[in-house]
């Protein structure tokens, strides 16, 4: 009798070859291959006349094989089968490419369905290479068919199958983890039926009955998840941090905070006053001024007699950072040290011992504060700058170099606030939602390829006058799903550097560099040395470049509105009027009404709220490295009312029962959840 961990190749008709490509697809036991849902739906369940097909739909006909299938071979590798199929209104010509074995399939005077995509008129119509079955026989057609995401070596119909074995393996042994009361309360469908149906619905009430429990459970189980993690890190205690005159750091800096930062501030300074460990999410737009609510904590904590430390992504950041706070902070009496990978090793050592001994009060750095080389004498506080950048395991790698220190994670990513629960759960969340004066409008504005040859003399323009600009693209290189060169970025620098701007600078970036040479291209950009700079989307945390006016990403229905949003951002940091060009070709309405919001808003949080509600969490999520278990039915775009639910029912349930002693089955589905998120956490 299988169980849920066992094996998929023991599974009846599924066996070792087929085992070995499900693997690709991360589907190694029995729970992966049930767990493996569907991305979308096709109702075949309905056919229609031949002469009510319309061009271009896809669409299911009930037709008679009319003659003999015959067979040509137009080039080597290459063969047709061609049918002719006909019914009361009409006839379809059917072409299938290097299908032979449908020659002795198709049947003359017998009926089949075909499924997909009409072409031609009148009652004389074709299809090309549809989906093909017996009339009657129901496996895909005649019923609403799951579409899986899938790998090389395992179709669409392989897997139906195996998810088919796996379902009727497992239809006894499938545990119902949701206790009964909470199932019965919110009606709430029992887990068989659910599997069965988000797999093979009997119709669109089974799937959204299904859909719904196992949604409403991911999101229950992650509510009980975050709690426990809070609870436990509540009862963590450390020695709370005194007054301290906040006074000397405003009047030394050159502006007036604005109210946000100064709610930000606030919220932070209370958290490191309170005896509890800080775990605060700041939150702003680019340019909000987060680097100043850090600032604040880092005076804060430093006059409270502990050393502070902020970790940036990257060398050139870091140092950014360092050269922004250094002159504000050391004249406060704040010793400041900059710790990154290419120092020398005679200096590294020395700025060590510095921390070690507590002569340096807040260290500045990369990923090279986590070596273990690297010691602090009584590190209070932790801040790490755009937290996508960062893994759960790095944040809590800096955590350990002190006694349960205040963590203070930056983000520029603007997440509506539904989805930065599930992203930073672990994490209070302060959100700095507006900018300070004087913060200049980029104009953006959404073309066609057509205007190619105008942005270009528009670059020009620009770069006459002293300014720079980036380009940027969605691949690195030509592959065969994007043979458009404006699409490869070094084939695209190169293009651009010897027939459009040869008498100009022409540098490129990409994440395949090492990361020596990426910092070597960002830093000759930074400091004027390139006019236009060719990039992926490495550089959306970037350095920031004054001189930077111009953004042009090629291929924008590629991204995502708040990545769109993010690269906008990396231009208007300076006094300069700057611009963003954003080119796509596409003819879809939904991409072009996505487009259209980047050229009304600058506001990044409604920006993100839309691409929720357009594209659900997959942008966000994409990004996401911290540990917290992925969410594979709800979609927090459309499912923030059952978020409420189901938060609400774990609530409840934690609040009767703190430790789950009356449903074990959903203490250990919780705690397996939870057991990696809460190792690298705490």
């Amino acid at each position: 009798m299988p169980d849920l961990s066992t094996p998929v190749q023991f599974i009846k008709g599924i066996g070792q070859q087929r085992a070995k490509s499900l693997e690709k697809l991360g589907i190694t036991t029995l729970r992966d291959l049930i767990s493996w849902f569907p991305r979308r739906y096709e109702d075949r369940r309905h056919a229609c006349p031949i002469a009510a097909l319309v061009p271009g739909e896809t669409a299911c006909v009930e037709a008679m094989v009319a003659a003999e299938p015959t067979v040509s071979r137009i080039r080597k590798g290459m063969e047709l089968v061609k049918v002719r199929a006909v019914d009361e209104s009409g006839v379809l010509d059917v072409t299938f490419f290097n299908q032979t074995w449908l020659k002795n399939s198709l049947r003359p005077g017998e009926t089949y369905i075909f499924c997909g995509r009409a072409e031609g008129t009148g009652s004389h119509r074709k299809m090309v290479s549809p989906v093909v079955e017996p009339e009657g026989r129901r496996e895909v057609t005649g019923r609403i068919v799951p579409v899986y995401p899938l790998t090389a070596g395992i179709s669409q119909l392989v897997l139906r199958r195996a998810v088919r074995q796996g379902l009727d393996a497992c239809a006894a042994i499938l545990p119902d983890t949701l206790p009964d009361p909470v199932r019965r309360e919110h009606q709430l469908c029992r887990i068989g039926y659910a599997y069965e149906n988000i797999h093979f619905p009997t119709d669109e009430t089974a799937l959204d009955l299904s859909r719904r429990r196992l949604a409403f459970e991911e999101l229950f189980f992650f509510a009980i998840g975050l709690r426990t993690l809070r609870r436990r890190r509540e009862v963590v205690r450390v020695p709370p941090c005194g007054a301290a005159d906040m006074a000397p750091f405003f009047a030394a800096l050159p502006f007036s905070l604005t109210s946000a930062q100064r709610r930000c501030v606030e919220e932070a300074l209370g958290d490191m006053s309170s005896g509890v460990p800080m775990n605060r999410l700041c939150q702003g737009d680019v340019g909000s001024g987060k680097t100043m609510v850090a600032a604040a904590c880092v005076y804060y904590l430093v006059k409270n007699g502990r050393q502070a430390a902020m970790m940036a992504p990257t060398e050139i950041l870091a140092q950014q950072h360092y050269a922004g706070l250094a002159p504000l902070l050391e004249p406060l009496g704040i010793r400041c040290a900059l710790l990154t990978g290419s120092l020398p090793a005679a200096e590294k050592r020395a700025v060590s011992a510095r921390l070690a001994a507590g002569e340096a009060d807040f260290a500045v750095g990369t990923h090279a504060l986590l070596t273990g080389g690297v010691a602090f004498r009584d590190l209070g506080l932790v801040v790490t700058d755009e937290q996508h950048r960062f893994g759960v395991a790095q944040r809590a790698a800096l955590a350990e170099k002190g006694a349960h220190p205040h963590i203070l994670v930056m983000s520029a990513t603007p997440i509506p606030r539904t989805l930065a629960l599930i992203l930073y759960g672990d994490l209070d969340v302060s959100i700095i939602d507006q900018l300070p004066p004087g913060r200049q409008k980029i104009d953006t504005s959404a073309v066609s390829g057509g205007y190619r040859r105008r942005i270009y003399d528009f670059l020009r323009r620009q770069i006459q006058e002293g300014r720079q600009a980036y380009i940027v693209c969605p691949a690195v290189e030509e592959n065969e799903e994007a043979p458009d060169e404006r699409k490869a970025v070094t084939a695209y620098a190169k293009t651009l550097q010897q027939e459009i701007f040869p008498d100009l600078r022409v540098a490129y970036v990409h994440g395949k560099m090492k990361p020596r040479e990426k910092e070597a291209v960002m830093t000759a950009f930074s400091q004027g040395e390139t006019d236009i700079l060719v990039s992926t989307t490495v550089i959306e945390v970037g350095v920031d470049v004054p001189n930077a006016t111009v953004m042009v990403v090629e291929n924008a229905e590629r991204f995502g509105l708040s990545q769109l949003h993010q690269l906008r951002g990396r231009v208007g940091r300076g006094v300069h009027k700057s611009y963003c060009v954003l080119i796509s070709d596409s003819r879809s309405e939904e991409t072009r009404a996505r487009l259209k919001i980047m050229t009304k808003t600058s506001d990044g949080f409604q920006i993100a709220e839309e691409d929720l509600r357009l594209r659900g969490p997959g942008d966000f999520f994409g990004q996401r490295q911290h540990g917290l278990p992925g969410l594979r039915v709800a979609d927090i775009g459309c499912d923030a009312a059952l978020l409420k639910e189901a938060q609400g029912a774990a609530e409840r349930l934690l609040e009767e029962d703190p430790e789950l002693s009356s449903c074990p089955a959903a203490a250990e589905r919780a705690a397996e959840l939870f057991a990696q998120a809460a190792e690298s956490m705490n």
